[in-house]
């Protein structure tokens, strides 16, 4: 089986609007549940996951200082909006009987543990799931950002993108019904284009350590398992 594994390690992007499916605010725990069940296939096929998981169902720091608020205090915010989706997430991953640990970036040790990549290497290679919160524990940077930090100190051999849709389009194709999806882009390609895919530091981050970025459907159920048996649809981005 691991021999048809395309990706042996890999770290999942997971955002919070993902968690809140149809809902306007918060965690649908059917959808929390879902998604779990995702990456539990896929830690069944021996892959070792990671994840990372937004705020945005909860909290965004931008939107604080978008009326003049201090923006170090609403991204703080935010992060703590992180670490209550982690939990949502670690406890469906429990219920399933998948051994899962959250590490913050932001030290809160009556909750979780704080994050190191020593210990995180260790969690994964006991065979858990490791779901990192707190983003990286600083403002002004995105959970993608996290995203692409963790990958890199985790040594993935790719960092996986859940969104609405099953690729990276040239517009919303929502919007845009005669958008063009790509199968694949390079890293520097996706920055010239200007695909708001993940922002800019992530990319250039997955660049710099020659990380892959798989932008996928988090909406399909299984997707996650086919992409990384190597089948699937997805874009992929690779120099």
């Amino acid at each position: 089986m691991a021999s048809e594994i395309r990706y042996p390690r890999v770290l999942l992007k997971v955002s919070g609007e993902a968690l809140m499916g149809s809902q306007g605010f918060g965690i649908d725990v059917a959808v929390a549940d879902r998604i779990a069940s995702d990456i539990a296939e896929a830690h069944r096929l021996g892959v070792q996951v990671s994840v990372v998981v937004g705020g945005g169902n909860i909290f965004r720091g931008v939107a604080v200082a978008s009326k003049g608020g201090d923006r170090v205090t609403g991204d703080h915010m935010g992060m703590l909006g992180t670490v209550i989706n982690a939990l949502a997430l670690r406890t469906s991953l429990i219920k399933m009987g998948v051994d899962t640990i959250v590490l913050s970036a932001i030290a809160m040790p009556e909750i979780c543990e704080s994050f190191s990549q020593r210990s995180a290497l260790a969690h994964q290679a006991a065979g858990r799931v490791v779901i990192f919160a707190g983003g990286t524990g600083n403002p002004f940077f995105t959970t993608d950002s996290a995203g692409a930090l963790r990958a890199a100190e985790m040594g993935a051999a790719a960092l996986f993108k859940g969104t609405q849709v099953d690729g990276i389009y040239s517009a919303d194709p929502k919007k845009h019904p005669d958008a063009v999806r790509y199968d694949t882009l390079t890293h520097d390609e996706v920055l010239q284009k200007g695909l708001a895919v993940m922002d800019v530091a992530a990319v250039a981050l997955s660049r710099e350590n020659d990380i892959p970025i798989v932008v996928f459907s988090i909406h399909e159920k299984g997707e996650f398992a086919k992409i990384l048996s190597g089948g699937g649809r997805a874009t992929i981005v690779t120099e």
